[in-house]
């Protein structure tokens, strides 16, 4: 994955590690759903950026609670 040689992933990359952790969580894949929450050290412009990284991808919706969280829910395509 990453080289040996590489410094500390940037603030960004430690984002979307954490949240691809809880997107691939046996619990998120069970129910096809994942809520997250922007943590307060992690910048704004940050998590905007991967709310819509995410909500580029086909056959994902994202839904933005009035608690601050989104929820993320997707569907399987089904294989022919």
């Amino acid at each position: 994955m990453a080289a040996a040689s590489q410094a500390t992933p940037s603030p960004y990359q430690q984002l979307g590690e954490r949240i691809q952790k809880i997107i691939n969580s046996t619990t998120a894949q069970r129910s096809k759903s994942a809520l997250i929450f922007r943590l307060e050290h992690e910048l704004p412009d940050d998590w905007a950026t991967l709310l819509e990284e995410i909500a580029e991808n086909d056959n994902v919706t994202l839904a933005y609670r009035d608690d601050g969280g989104v929820q993320i829910f997707w569907t399987v395509p089904k294989e022919d």
